[in-house]
C-alpha cells in the first residue's frame, strides 16, 4: 500500500462528492498517458473516500510497475482488478459467479457506476464486471509470494539463521511436490495431486525395497506446510472458500521418540571429567559447560550478547532476551538464570559471549555433533546436545523445585496462575544450589 504523506492526499472535493485526483509520476509517464487522473469516488463520506482512494492508489502502483516491466502479469492484473472494483464500492466477483449470484438490479448498479469517458473505462469495466481471470501462478511462484508478502509480518524479527531454518522445511515440501507432480499452477492442484504426495511419503515411511524408513513426522510436516501454503495463498487472493486439496492428510498414531536426558553420573564422570572436551575450541567448550547448569537451548547460549552476561552482580546471571534481529522461541523464553558451578566458570572465560558461533548455530551443531560421538560422550544413539536441557529439567524435578520456578528457569509456559516475578535471583540461586553438580576444574 502506498504511504500517504497527508491524510487526504489525492482527494479533491467537487460539490458534496469526493474525487481521486493524482498526476502520473514522471517516471511512469512514458507508459501511462493519462497525465492527470481524476476518478469520482461516488461518496460524500470522507472515511469511505479515503478507503476507496487507498484502493485506487494501490491499483495504480501495481499497474505502473507491471507496465514498466513490459506488460501486466497475471497476478498484477487480477490484484489491480480487485482494487479497482473495491474503489468503486464493490467486491470483485468473477463474471461467471456474478451471472449466477447477482440480481439484475445489482448488475445494473455496477454498470451505472462506470464512467465510459474515463481513460481507464475498459479496465474499470473488467474489474466491476469480474472479467479478469484469477491469477494462475505456479506453486513455486506462490511460495515466493508466500515468503515475501503473505508472511512478511510473521518473519519480522527473525535473524538470518532463524529465517533460513523457517524457510528450509517449507521449501522442502514445495520441492518434493514439484519433483512428484511438477510445478503446477495453483488453481490446477487437486486432491489427486495431494494423494500422490501422500502415497509417495507412504512409500518412504514404509519402504518395501529394503531401504531405511523415514519418520512419519517428516511427511506430516510436508502435508502441513503444503496445506498452509495453499490456504494462505488463496486467502490472499480473496478466494477464502476454495477447498484445500491437502485437508486432513497426515499419518496417524505417529510415535515421537523423545530425546533422553543425561544422567547425573554420566554428566559428572564423562562430560565433566578432566580432558573430555579438550579437543574442542574454547568457545565450543565453554558453550557445553554453560548448558550444564542453565538448561538453555544451544542457540540461546551461542547468541548471547555481552550485555546479556551479567557477572558483576551479587548473583551472576544470564539474561535471555529477544534481540533487534533475533526473536526468542516463545514469550516464556525471556528469563534470567543464575550462573552456578561449571556454567559460571565457563561464562567467566567468555564474558563477551561467543562471536565464533553467533548466528552460526549450524556450525556449532556440526562441531559438537562430531566431537561427542567420537569421544563416546553420548550414552546412546538417541542422545543429542539437547539432552543437556532435558537433564536440567529432570534435575530440577528431582531436587524438588517448585513447578512455577521450573517453568521460569527452563523458559516454558506456566499454565498455572502466576503471581509475582517468579522469585528473586537470590531465591533462584538458592533453589538451584540443590541440584548443582560437582566438577573437576575444567581445562580452559
Amino acid at each position: 500500500m502506498p504511504v500517504m504523506k497527508r491524510l487526504n492526499q489525492y482527494l479533491k472535493r467537487r460539490g458534496d462528492r469526493w474525487n481521486y485526483h493524482r498526476r502520473v509520476p514522471a517516471v511512469y509517464q512514458s507508459v501511462d498517458p493519462r497525465g492527470a487522473i481524476r476518478v469520482s469516488l461516488d461518496t460524500a463520506s470522507i472515511q469511505i473516500a479515503r478507503a476507496r482512494r487507498d484502493a485506487l492508489a494501490k491499483a495504480d502502483e501495481l499497474l505502473w510497475r507491471s507496465l514498466r516491466a513490459g506488460k501486466p502479469t497475471a497476478l498484477n492484473s487480477y490484484e489491480t482488478a480487485r482494487q479497482r472494483a473495491m474503489s468503486r464500492g464493490f467486491v470483485y466477483i468473477p463474471a461467471d459467479d456474478l451471472a449466477v449470484e447477482a440480481t439484475l438490479d445489482e448488475i445494473l448498479d455496477r454498470l451505472n457506476k462506470l464512467d465510459v469517458k474515463s481513460h481507464t473505462a475498459t479496465s474499470d469495466a473488467d474489474a466491476v464486471l469480474g472479467l479478469v481471470k484469477p491469477t494462475s501462478v505456479s506453486i513455486t511462484e506462490a511460495f515466493k509470494i508466500y515468503c515475501e508478502k503473505i508472511c512478511a509480518a510473521d518473519l519480522k524479527g527473525k535473524s538470518g539463521t532463524q529465517l533460513r531454518n523457517w524457510t528450509k522445511v517449507k521449501r522442502r515440501a514445495v520441492n518434493n511436490f514439484v519433483a512428484i507432480c511438477g510445478d503446477l499452477p495453483m488453481d490446477e492442484i487437486t486432491r489427486t495431486h495431494a494423494k500422490q504426495i501422500f502415497d509417495w511419503w507412504s512409500g518412504r515411511v514404509n519402504p518395501t525395497d529394503g531401504s531405511k524408513p523415514l519418520h512419519a513426522n517428516s511427511g506430516n510436516k510436508d502435508f502441513t506446510n503444503l496445506r498452509i501454503l495453499f490456504e494462505r495463498f488463496w486467502d490472499y487472493q480473496g478466494d477464502e472458500t476454495r477447498e484445500n486439496p491437502f485437508r486432513n492428510l497426515r499419518f496417524k498414531n505417529v510415535v515421537y521418540k523423545d530425546i533422553p536426558a543425561f544422567g547425573n553420573e554420566w554428566l559428572q564422570d564423562k562430560i565433566l571429567s578432566t580432558g573430555a572436551l579438550d579437543d574442542l575450541n574454547l568457545e565450543a567448550r565453554c558453550i557445553v559447560y554453560a548448558l550444564v547448569e542453565t538448561g538453555c537451548r544451544p542457540s540461546e547460549i551461542a547468541n548471547l550478547k555481552p550485555e546479556h552476561i551479567v557477572l558483576d552482580h551479587e548473583v551472576p546471571h544470564l539474561k535471555i532476551r529477544p534481540q533487534a534481529n533475533r526473536e526468542l522461541k516463545s514469550k516464556s523464553a525471556k528469563r534470567d538464570i543464575p550462573l552456578l558451578g561449571v556454567s559460571l566458570e565457563a561464562m567467566k572465560q567468555c564474558p563477551n559471549g561467543f562471536p565464533r558461533y553467533r548466528e552460526k548455530t549450524d556450525s556449532l551443531s556440526a562441531t559438537l555433533g562430531k566431537h561427542f560421538p567420537t569421544r563416546n560422550l553420548f550414552p546412546t544413539v538417541d542422545h543429542r546436545i539437547y539432552s543437556f536441557r532435558h537433564s536440567f529439567e529432570k534435575r530440577m524435578l528431582e531436587a524438588g523445585l517448585d513447578y512455577g520456578l521450573r517453568c521460569k528457569l527452563i523458559g516454558h509456559y506456566n499454565n498455572r496462575p502466576e503471581y509475582g516475578d517468579g522469585g528473586s535471583l537470590i531465591f533462584r540461586r538458592h533453589e538451584m544450589e540443590k541440584m548443582t553438580l560437582e566438577y573437576s576444574q575444567p581445562n580452559f
